[in-house]
């Protein structure tokens, strides 16, 4: 019998978060994936010059790519910037060649592609939840971000002899 796309136990669950210190410089993005009683935590960095923006970003890019067949997700970010963008803004960009309503080129083009492309293969549904306000999965993307970032600084030194 085939899954019913309305069972809840069907619907994968993500949380993300990103950051940089100092925004820019080097950041990090972490995402926590909840599908029937599976947890998957997922992380990673840019030890470069990098913004907040991009690692937001990147964060829900990474967990939508990581799912093998596609699926209801819920995703939650802390970010109005990616929720809007991705649910508001993005398809204007588009057919407007990705520039702004001011004419302006989009900032984070290649993400923003690669998050629609990401998302194509689902049914998201975007959540948005206040950042560092106790939210459990929230709170464990975000230090998964400090993770990814401090891997990433880690594997960027050098060691000297």
């Amino acid at each position: 019998m085939s899954e019913s796309v309305s069972d809840v136990s069907a619907v994968v669950v993500i949380h993300t978060d990103g950051g940089c210190r100092p925004n820019p410089g080097p950041g990090g993005w972490g995402a926590v994936l909840r599908h029937r009683g599976h947890v998957r935590e997922m992380c990673g960095g840019d030890a470069g010059a990098t913004s907040n923006n991009r690692m937001e970003l990147t964060a829900p890019i990474m967990a939508l790519e990581a799912l093998t067949r596609p699926v209801v997700v819920h995703l939650h970010t802390d970010s109005t910037y990616v929720r809007n963008g991705i649910t508001k803004w993005v398809l204007g960009w588009e057919r407007n060649g990705w520039r702004t309503a001011a004419k302006q080129p989009v900032k984070n083009v290649d993400l923003w592609q690669r998050l629609q492309k990401a998302c194509a293969r689902h049914r998201v549904e975007w959540f948005w939840v206040k950042g560092h306000s106790g939210v459990a999965d929230n709170e464990l993307a975000d230090q998964l971000a400090t993770r990814g970032l401090q891997e990433a600084m880690a594997a960027a030194v050098v060691p000297t002899r």
